[in-house]
């Protein structure tokens, strides 16, 4: 495998291939394992070929506890975490059981370098290291460590949070639901990164279709700054008083040379340079899936989606005769609303599939800050899709009879390539 199939960090970075038993897994192994020196590890993805892991994602760190220190392993679904202690000693079983997991990418902190391990579509193991400098935390009793500072002068100037850096009682939902957001994004980056789908060593390039009042764009542009990446962020609206007020705000908090807002529709947006990352907060009803066809148009390598309202399919529902014995899901509208969300989110995923994309559907906020609390996250990997992502497909649109406003704009644009 050669080197550039991962794309440079810089000097600072030494790829590696797994030749022998010192080889990146044996690396990542014994970096897992060093108690006094890890600060974080990250395992994410799903190697090619292979079963999904139980497990979206783990993460580990060690933790003193009063019986001594212990390696802090926790899991994650779609839903909730789970987590487990492991005394030192017997740490190595629990690692060892844990990279035979087959998940695609471990992203690995420690005390003076930074870790990437991926493995390839052919199975090969890549490692990438870097020098870095962070302390390591091992207090278990610490206040639990927000993704988003409250006290950060972005959510002071959006009105989120007071002078003091307290959020305010009534704006504590939209803070929940960015804070929820980001802590997708985060790890759906670096597993991007790792897996070489977004290059490193240059300005990482992200857009915030529909961007509205900025929350989004300002929380994003702050955790991906904090997090050490030089960020070009774009926010597309076409509400004048929004983007207005917009500029001012990063005008006020100085990031106005790399945080622009743009005038145009989400369907009419253009970029100087296609887009690494895609956002799209609550667009509504079909503005999300002009987003989507957005970012499948720049081929964008991730793609972060929470629909709003879902009335286009709704509405084709209203009618159709639906298929036996189907019916009393259509009778009452309460239902047919919740069925027309459902079917609408399965079949966005379902297109995002056909056109190269591994697509999760997860909740991000619990239903108390917003009913709204659907996530698409993409990620393009540009394999193609099986005949039975088709015909998945084309059996739930023709059962139901609706036709996805997203495969249509999708449609669109392969006849504009072709012509």
């Amino acid at each position: 495998m050669q080197a550039e199939q991962e794309p440079a960090a810089g000097p600072a970075m030494d790829p590696m291939e797994a030749d022998d038993e010192s080889g990146p897994p044996g690396v990542v192994r014994a970096t897992l394992l060093a108690s006094q020196s890890l600060v974080r590890a990250i395992g994410s993805g799903r190697r090619r070929g292979a079963e999904a892991p139980q497990y979206q994602r783990v993460e580990l760190r060690y933790v003193d506890l009063k019986s001594g220190r212990q390696l802090q392993i926790t899991e994650f679904d779609e839903r909730q975490s789970h987590t487990r202690n492991v005394p030192v000693g017997s740490a190595a079983e629990a690692v060892d059981a844990l990279l035979a997991t087959p998940y695609g990418n471990w992203h690995v902190e420690t005390t003076d370098e930074t870790l990437r391990l991926r493995y390839t579509k052919k199975g090969k193991a890549l490692l990438h290291r870097q020098s870095d400098t962070r302390e390591q935390w091992t207090d278990h009793d610490r206040v639990k460590q927000r993704v988003l500072d409250p006290a950060a002068p972005f959510l002071v100037e959006l009105g989120i949070s007071d002078h003091h850096g307290r959020v305010k009682p009534s704006r504590q939902s939209k803070y929940k639901q960015i804070e929820e957001f980001c802590k997708l994004l985060a790890p759906a980056l670096e597993e991007a990164l790792a897996a070489g789908r977004i290059a490193s060593g240059r300005p990482l390039h992200v857009v915030d279709l529909g961007c509205g009042n900025a929350y989004l764009t300002l929380a994003a542009y702050h955790l991906l700054s904090a997090a050490g990446h030089d960020v070009r962020m774009t926010g597309i609206d076409h509400n004048p008083a929004a983007r207005k007020r917009n500029t001012q705000r990063v005008t006020a908090l100085g990031w106005q040379g790399h945080l622009r807002f743009v005038d145009a529709t989400i369907a009419d947006a253009e970029l100087d340079v296609r887009p690494d990352v895609v956002l799209a907060l609550h667009a509504c009803d079909t503005a999300t899936d002009d987003a989507l066809a957005r970012a499948v148009g720049w081929q964008a390598p991730l793609v972060l989606a929470a629909p709003c309202c879902h009335h286009d399919i709704q509405k084709q529902l209203k009618n159709v005769e639906p298929p036996a014995p189907y019916a009393l899901m259509t009778r009452y509208g309460i239902v047919r609303e919740r069925l027309a969300d459902m079917l609408t989110d399965s079949l966005r995923a379902a297109v995002l599939r056909q056109v190269g994309y591994r697509v999760e559907v997860v909740q991000f906020v619990d239903s108390e800050h917003t009913p709204r609390n659907l996530l698409l996250r993409a990620a393009r990997t540009g394999a193609t899709a099986g005949p039975e992502v088709q015909a998945e497909y084309e059996a739930l649109t023709g059962a139901w009879q609706v036709t996805p406003r997203l495969a249509t704009l999708v449609n669109e644009l392969d006849r504009e390539a072709v012509s």
